[in-house]
């Protein structure tokens, strides 16, 4: 797929922020960079997805940093991934011929070079001939670290006590002493390199010649192509659900196993709202969720690597105000993720605060249980059955589940307007205790059973009970409430309800008319259920593809066939989400979103199969 775009070059013609969708992504399983569809890198953190920015302009135009490349005459920009791979291509249509950007950054043997993270450039002019214009500004520690640069030998070194950054090119370099670029005309055939690599005591500067870099290119390509060969997903929707794996791989952190919600941080929910979190984080939930969208495509080493790093990073006998479990974790299973605002960035489009870190470690989540031993589960009848010790674990965190499940928490929403009883939370507590009990009685492990087995049903029928509206015939957000929440589509695709249930598929109607408009589904209506943060949001896209699922489950094909055709055409050009869609189509928060393409790999695998 590719995008049609005009651009003014790097002149101030252009808009100072490009909209969200308007990015690709690539990565070395490490970190990653946003390339905007005019070129212009706007977002990169270097050696680690949570590392302080070096380019942020996404986040503020004037103080964030860039590295710009583009035609340097008017032109049209399309942008599509070379197949089956992490390599992005911006191509340029000028008057006066076609050139293009590959952009990639190559995927390190971990035991050659393991400190060295390179992301690389290569322009052609594929006809004609073509002008560019490159212009490379870090504003590192996300634009408060000064920094120098000096120029030696065809590079720029830009020096700061913390990181230091080289920039080889193949072209002749000016500097101002803060940044360097490059003007240069290609003719039919010739091509232009730029390298950016950090440097320090591990990694020392190399350059990056032509034919260094296309060797560089064919082994990213051979390296996401024979990483793909693994899927055993043959369905009518291959090339969304490849898209969806190359990225839910992209945000695969490879030194622990760790998997990152979505790759930036503040990007908004809505414009000039105050929803923008930093996502760059091991959120349970959602890597858990990812394990089971990969283990179903067949990738079972990403599975292994995420068990390890919960066995290995994280400690599963803690004792804070969220149990044994926290919300979330640093990517090196760090515990303390201290949130703090960055006053100095105006924001996306001038939508602050832009925050560092996240405040919802502190909350009580009770459905990372259930989503957690969910993934343990599936690993051990996908991957590989799980170790003595690790169910020792796994009976850990179930029986403190069977004492704390029926408490108010925050919910899997992180809502900030006080805890209550809400039905999700149970539903997955439910889990936890059932899916335990199943890999229990299978193996024939050891377990509490019987205790097991009144907490669960004590649970369903609680739900049952108390998480049913008489009044609006569907089961509700919290007890004894009456408000609607998309994230009770998980009842059926849990296996808690039938899916052709009476009550669910009154639920299933009840959702349709309060909560969907075009396929795209509300968490929840925030006046009827206040959250305790201003403004409003969009619709939320991985609800929409649960939504898909439901209708799936309960036999409901033609409906949901036509709801996720839809929902594909609110991807991006690239078949990239972020985390919400605005009003017009527009994609909104933190992006790429794990969260949604995890999503949209569960429906398509649910709905071939119901398709038939």
């Amino acid at each position: 797929m590719t995008v049609e775009n005009s651009s003014d070059g790097l002149g101030p013609a252009g808009p100072r922020y490009l909209p969200i969708a308007e990015h690709g992504l690539i990565g070395d399983l490490r970190s990653v960079a946003l390339v905007g569809t005019n070129g212009t890198i706007d977002w990169y953190c270097c050696s680690r997805f949570d590392a302080p920015s070096v380019f942020a302009s996404i986040l503020d135009a004037d103080r964030g940093g860039s590295f710009e490349l583009a035609a340097d005459v008017p032109a049209r920009t399309k942008q599509f991934y070379f197949p089956d791979t992490n390599v992005l291509i911006t191509r340029f249509f000028a008057a006066d011929g076609v050139g293009e950007i590959q952009d990639f950054m190559p995927v390190v043997d971990s035991s050659r070079e393991a400190g060295r993270h390179r992301l690389i450039r290569r322009v052609l002019c594929v006809r004609g001939s073509l002008p560019f214009r490159a212009r490379v500004a870090p504003r590192f520690d996300y634009g408060t670290q000064p920094h120098s640069v000096r120029l030696e030998q065809g590079r720029a070194v830009f020096e700061t006590p913390a990181v230091s950054l080289a920039l080889t090119a193949t072209e002749p370099l000016e500097s101002d002493g803060q940044d360097v670029w490059a003007e240069f005309k290609l003719l039919e055939g010739e091509s232009a390199v730029f390298a950016l690599d950090r440097v320090g005591d591990d990694v020392v500067p190399r350059g990056c010649p032509q034919a260094e870099a296309a060797e560089q290119f064919a082994a990213t390509v051979a390296f996401w192509r024979r990483w793909l060969s693994e899927s055993r997903y043959k369905g009518r929707w291959r090339e969304m659900v490849h898209r969806s794996a190359l990225t839910l791989k992209l945000l695969t952190y490879v030194p622990t196993g760790a998997i990152v919600a979505a790759p930036t941080t503040s990007l908004p929910e809505q414009i000039g709202g105050e929803r923008n979190w930093d996502y760059r984080y091991v959120w349970i939930r959602d890597a858990a969720f990812c394990t089971y969208a990969l283990l179903r495509l067949g990738f079972t080493e990403e599975a292994e690597a995420f068990m390890n790093f919960l066995f290995e990073h994280v400690s599963l006998n803690g004792c804070g105000p969220s149990g044994p479990l926290q919300v979330m974790y640093g990517i090196d299973g760090r515990s303390e993720l201290p949130e703090r605002e960055l006053d100095h960035l105006e924001g996306y489009q001038c939508s602050a605060p832009v925050r560092v870190g996240n405040a919802a470690t502190e909350q009580l989540q009770l459905d990372i249980y259930g989503a957690l031993i969910d993934s343990i589960y599936l690993y051990d009848h996908w991957g590989q059955p799980i170790s003595s010790d690790r169910w020792d674990g796994v009976c850990a965190l179930v029986d403190w589940v069977c004492g704390n499940w029926d408490q108010p928490d925050e919910g899997v929403w992180e809502t900030r307007g006080g805890r209550k009883n809400f039905l999700y939370s149970r539903l997955m507590c439910w889990v936890a205790i059932e899916r335990a009990m199943r890999m229990a009685g299978r193996r024939g492990l050891p377990a509490d059973i019987p205790r097991w087995r009144r907490t669960r049903d004590t649970i369903y029928r609680q739900i049952m009970q108390r998480g049913w509206s008489a009044d609006r015939r569907a089961f509700v957000q919290h007890q004894d409430g009456d408000v609607l929440d998309a994230s009770v589509l998980m009842m059926p695709l849990a296996k808690f309800v039938s899916p052709t249930d009476p009550k669910w598929l009154s639920t299933l109607d009840a959702l349709t008319e309060d909560l969907v408009t075009d396929s795209l589904v509300y968490r929840y209506d925030p006046e009827a259920s206040p959250d305790g943060l201003r403004g409003e949001e969009g619709t939320f896209s991985i609800c929409s593809f649960w939504y898909v699922e439901a209708l799936a489950r309960a036999g409901r094909t033609d409906a949901a066939r036509l709801a996720f055709e839809k929902m594909l055409t609110y991807a991006n050009h690239l078949g990239l989400y972020a985390e919400e869609i605005g009003r017009t189509g527009e994609q909104h928060g933190n992006f790429p979103q794990a969260f949604t393409h995890l999503a949209l790999i569960s429906a398509a695998f649910n709905l071939d199969r119901a398709l038939g």
